[in-house]
Parts: C-alpha cells; sequence; structure tokens
C-alpha cells in the first residue's frame, strides 16, 4: 500500500502543484458542470485568481493541505475566512485515482480542527449538485444543508445547480 502524508503547502516551493491540482479539480468539474447542466464556468481564471491571492488560505486565519502519495501531489484542500466567526472550505480534490483511500476525509477532518482551534463557530462549503461522494463526506462530518451564501463564488445564475453546507463548531 502507498504511504499517504498531508502536510501544509509550502509557499513558493508548492505553487505548481497547488495550481495544477486546482485547474485539475476546476476542469473535472467543469466536464460534470457541462454534461449536466450545458454550461462552463471560467476556470482558468478562478485558478489564476486563487493564486494571485493565495495568502488568504494561509495561517493564521486560513490553511492550505497537500496530500503527497509516492512523493506526488494528489490531493488539496483549503481554508479561507468569511468573517470573524465563519470559516470556508475551497478547492478540496483528490485526484480520481487516489479515492476511496480515505485522503479526503483526513484534509477534511484537519480543515475542521484548524477552523476549531482558530475559534470559528462554523464552516461553510459550496459543492455542484452532481457531487454526491463529497456531500456524503461532507454530511458524515456533520455538514447540513443550507441556503446559498452570499460569500460563495458561485454565479448567481448557478446556484440552482450547487449544495450549500453548513458545520456549527461546537
Amino acid at each position: 500500500m502507498d504511504v499517504v502524508r498531508i502536510r501544509e503547502a509550502e509557499l513558493p516551493v508548492d505553487v505548481d502543484a497547488i495550481g495544477r491540482l486546482w485547474l485539475d479539480y476546476l476542469n473535472w468539474g467543469n466536464d460534470g458542470l457541462d454534461a449536466r447542466f450545458g454550461f462552463r464556468l471560467p476556470v482558468q481564471e478562478f485558478v489564476e485568481r486563487d493564486l494571485a491571492s493565495i495568502e488568504r488560505f494561509l495561517p493564521p486565519a486560513g490553511r492550505l493541505l497537500l496530500a503527497f502519495e509516492d512523493g506526488e501531489a494528489v490531493g488539496t484542500a483549503a481554508l479561507q475566512s468569511l468573517g470573524t466567526s465563519t470559516a470556508e472550505v475551497k478547492r478540496m480534490w483528490v485526484a480520481p485515482e487516489c479515492r476511496r483511500g480515505g485522503i479526503g476525509g483526513d484534509m477534511l477532518d484537519r480543515l475542521i480542527s484548524v477552523a476549531e482551534a482558530a475559534g470559528y463557530g462554523s464552516v461553510r462549503l459550496d459543492s455542484p449538485l452532481f457531487m454526491t461522494a463529497a456531500h456524503a463526506l461532507y454530511r458524515s462530518r456533520g455538514f447540513m444543508d443550507i441556503a446559498p451564501y452570499p460569500e460563495s463564488e458561485i454565479p448567481d445564475r448557478y446556484k440552482s445547480h450547487w449544495v450549500f453546507m453548513e458545520r456549527p463548531i461546537p
């Protein structure tokens, strides 16, 4: 069995791996949106914007994780602040060939722990409707469906194709 290691991103060393994983994730998601709903989002713009403002995913208010298998980056997950009491999970992705091994759950658990330690009262996220396996993971960690929240990057005209979730932090 391959050993998976999850660690915080080290910048600037990991920027290329982060950009590649974010682009892989958003292109994969775009293919799903196009196949099911007939639209695509400007993923290259999203990745460029996120890389240009990557500090929002860094401590103390956020976190950026990478998962490595045999030295290759195969997963990523980020946390950013939506204000003093709410954090948001962003760009959670595990390469398809590496799924079902617990990597996503381990990264999500770490982000929830970071949010708790930082004093956030809740964690939110958004995810396309077709990502049902991700929704099951989120629900297993206490996330519940909520109405769309204003800080989400999803354009209003597409929000009906998304699930919005929140998990309180006790």
